[in-house]
């Protein structure tokens, strides 16, 4: 078995692989996508951090590619749709990290406070700038965590070492979990309302993009300080320079930016502004620890076929997996689905299995679900830590199983709670393979559960698909496939259309600015 490591990867992972009989490993460092693309075919394993891209033409060129294993947590550079219809696993380290990120953080927001970059190049300069530099104290002050993940826990941990008051907003997770953090719980409101500073610990969303933007800084306590080692994109940049260069806040340190590397930014002309390149796991410790993960990963699938901290496949035998395939995907995208119509933290998640499906161990598709539904929320979710992050969260999981389904051979149903109330999503396998969403709530439809769609509620009166159609047509966004359904007793229809590329804000302002359209929602699958 050949095993390729494409980037600077800490040589005590590279032993392992070097010590492992039936392993033979290549260090080959700073290829080009050409480079790349040519010799992939030769290797059974490529190992990799954040530097080299994996995209679907090296996928294609990857003849006898098992398995992708990344020392780290982001899978941004792999295409992981591409490697799945492939069949190879792609593995990541997700915990590898966590301490030394946290670390960052709480490094970041004490520099800042006392100027310690902006002195030390004063005092380079020969300069003596007591008085312009005096600083500011963390005790007593008050630390918001926007996200209470392994990371976000760590930094409120460290700083109750510093006698600070530690606020969490996290609307995931349910307050009594947080409380038994020895953390409070608050909504964002109270937090940029009382933070004197803010740090922010939650993956890169489509809810999360631009979140802090000019009217959420605005809204932060004057002479505040923000803090980001997450994910750049997060905070809007330009937004940003504005209310620091007001003096509205007090300063801000950035770790990671929209593009990376981020040239020069206007951010870099003002004193209150610090940065680091993208440090937050760059430690010994860390890169040490990564490398050691995921070389003893690749090295136990490839030898033995054992799937650890997988992100594309749960962590079966091959055999087993090749019959539940089917029931993986459904599973996972009735999650996904579910993810993305929750209102509130998620409370209880109650799956019944009904027919055929029951004949088979259903803890791994129970597994499979809880990944779907929780990657939208966490970085770093997979088929192995997604149970633990479930009760991590306080969310109840409930499983059933009746050998008889009155309609259709296997029927899986999901009905999610949240503390807005409930969802309850339905699905089927067609033939032996083909996953189908069956309802959505009282919507009852046949939907391929894949790709770009739109969930709308309307006013069920002669016209109104038209003008969405027109609408969406107008931004150039062409309509796949449609499902219609009615709601007699609200006098609405519900609509779930598939839509072959994603329809952007702009075309949703446009149909929520429709007088017979009530509601619009973006669904991935």
């Amino acid at each position: 078995m050949k095993v390729l490591v494409s980037d600077n990867l800490s040589e005590v992972g590279v032993q392992i692989f070097k010590d492992t009989p039936g392993i033979e490993v290549d260090v080959n460092t700073g290829l080009t996508h050409e480079e790349l693309v040519g010799i992939i075919g030769h290797y059974d394993a490529l190992v990799i951090r954040s530097a080299t891209k994996v995209t679907a033409d090296v996928i294609e060129a990857a003849d006898k590619l098992k398995v992708i294993g990344r020392a780290g947590i982001g899978l941004d550079n792999v295409d992981i749709q591409a490697a799945s219809k492939r069949g190879i696993v792609v593995m990541n380290a997700p915990e590898g990290n966590t301490i030394t990120t946290a670390e960052h953080a709480i490094a970041m927001m004490l520099s800042l406070s006392r100027n310690i970059p902006q002195a030390t190049a004063s005092l380079k300069e020969g300069k003596w700038e007591k008085k312009r530099l005096q600083g500011r104290e963390l005790y007593n002050k008050t630390l918001g965590l926007v996200g209470a993940g392994h990371i976000g826990r760590i930094v409120g941990d460290r700083a109750k070492g510093l006698k600070m008051k530690v606020i969490v907003y996290d609307p995931y997770i349910k307050p009594e979990t947080i409380e038994r953090l020895d953390l409070e719980p608050v909504d964002f409101d109270e937090l940029l309302r009382r933070a004197d500073y803010i740090t922010i610990h939650t993956p890169k969303t489509d809810e999360t993009t631009n979140m802090f933007n000019k009217d959420i800084l605005a809204r932060m306590k004057k002479g505040a300080m923000l803090i980001n080692c997450a994910r750049g994109g997060i905070v809007n940049e330009d937004d940003l320079y504005d209310a620091l260069a007001s003096d509205h806040l007090g300063g801000a340190a950035l770790d990671v930016f929209s593009k990376e590397p981020p040239g020069k930014l206007r951010l870099m002309e003002l004193d209150n502004f610090i940065c680091t390149p993208h440090l937050g796991a760059s430690t010994k410790e860390a890169q040490d620890n990564v490398a050691k993960i995921i070389a003893g990963q690749v090295v136990d699938y490839l030898l033995h076929g054992t799937v650890k901290n997988a992100v594309n496949v749960p962590g079966i035998s091959a055999e087993l997996l090749s019959t539940l395939r089917p029931y993986v995907t459904l599973v996972e995208r009735i999650g996904a689905l579910q993810a993305q119509l929750a209102e509130g933290a998620i409370t209880e998640v109650r799956i019944d299995y009904s027919g055929a499906v029951t004949e088979y161990d259903v803890g791994p598709l129970t597994t499979a679900m809880l990944k779907g539904l929780l990657t939208p929320f966490k970085d770093g979710v997979n088929f192995v830590n997604a149970p633990f992050i479930a009760a991590e969260r306080g969310i109840k999981v409930v499983e059933s199983k009746s050998k008889t389904s009155e309609d259709f051979s296997t029927l899986v149903r999901l009905v999610v709670k949240t503390i807005e109330g409930e969802n309850v999503v339905s699905g089927t396998i067609f033939g032996k393979k083909f996953p189908r969403i069956l309802r959505i709530n009282n919507f009852y439809l046949e939907a391929v559960p894949e790709g770009h769609n739109l969930l709308i509620h309307n006013e069920d009166r002669p016209g109104v698909i038209g003008m969405i159609g027109s609408t969406l047509g107008k931004h150039g966004v062409n309509i796949a496939r449609m499902q219609v359904g009615q709601e007699r007793d609200k006098g609405q229809n519900v609509i779930f259309l598939a839509t072959s590329s994603p329809a952007g804000d702009e075309a949703i302002e446009d149909l929520m600015g429709l007088d017979t359209v009530h509601s619009v929602k973006r669904i991935e699958l």
